[in-house]
């Protein structure tokens, strides 16, 4: 049995693509069980000490900081939604219009698997707009919480919208790093694979931590501490 070019296809592609759906439910599960090791519950450490900081504020200053900094999350999650919608009615018009020099393709050129190329890269334009849209929503949704005034609103509430928000940003983000691979495709199963490789690695590197996580509420304690120390000091010395 001879093995012809368009074989590589059905290793390669299977494979990279399974190499970024393992890694990622192993980056799920280190999330869902040891969040502080990921970079991921590092920043909802932050972003927990950031809520309560502001909810327990009474300074409309401190409230308007929280509004321009959740209105520019929400820019963010609005222009990559319009990115990844735009990019999607593109590869309509290309599915449309296809015409790549087969010639340079090292891998299956047929028309039926130059279909699933497109419809596969779609997919993960469209699952990457409704993140973003989504993460849009939570955002917006804080704010809400955030500017009600005279209300008995848990916090909990508010860190629930802000982290769940940055959650789908993160998936938005995945569904587009997805998609680069799958561009990469286009050029052949050879450099999909790479790409899915190399990527791993890259997203290894950018998702672990392993700096400890800071304890905010001890760190205003301690200030508390020492600021009655100082107090008592002068009025001694007074």
């Amino acid at each position: 049995m001879v093995f012809q070019k368009e074989y590589l296809d059905l290793l390669l592609v299977p494979s990279g693509l399974s190499i970024m759906f393992i890694y990622h439910l192993y980056l799920l599960y280190r999330y869902l069980t040891i969040p502080h090791t990921t970079i991921m519950g590092f920043e909802n450490n932050d972003k927990r000490a950031w809520v309560e900081r502001i909810m327990q504020s009474t300074d409309s200053k401190n409230i308007d900081t929280a509004l321009s900094v959740l209105g520019s999350n929400n820019n963010g999650a609005t222009f990559l939604a319009s990115v990844s919608l735009t990019l999607s009615s593109l590869i309509g018009a290309w599915m449309a219009n296809s015409s790549l020099n087969s010639v340079l393709i090292y891998g299956d050129t047929r028309p039926e698997t130059m279909s699933i190329k497109f419809i596969s890269l779609l997919i993960f334009f469209l699952m990457a707009f409704a993140c973003f849209l989504q993460s849009s929503r939570c955002f917006i949704h804080a704010n809400y919480l955030i500017t009600t005034p005279d209300t008995d609103i848990p916090i909990s509430y508010v860190e629930l919208a802000v982290i769940r928000g940055g959650e789908f940003w993160s998936l938005g983000l995945r569904a587009l790093y997805f998609a680069t691979t799958l561009l990469f495709w286009f050029f052949g199963p050879i450099p999909m694979f790479a790409t899915s490789i190399g990527m791993v690695f890259l997203l290894h590197y950018l998702d672990k931590n392993t700096r400890p996580l800071h304890d905010h509420r001890s760190s205003g304690k301690r200030k508390q501490f020492y600021k009655r120390v100082e107090e008592t000091s002068r009025a001694t010395l007074l």
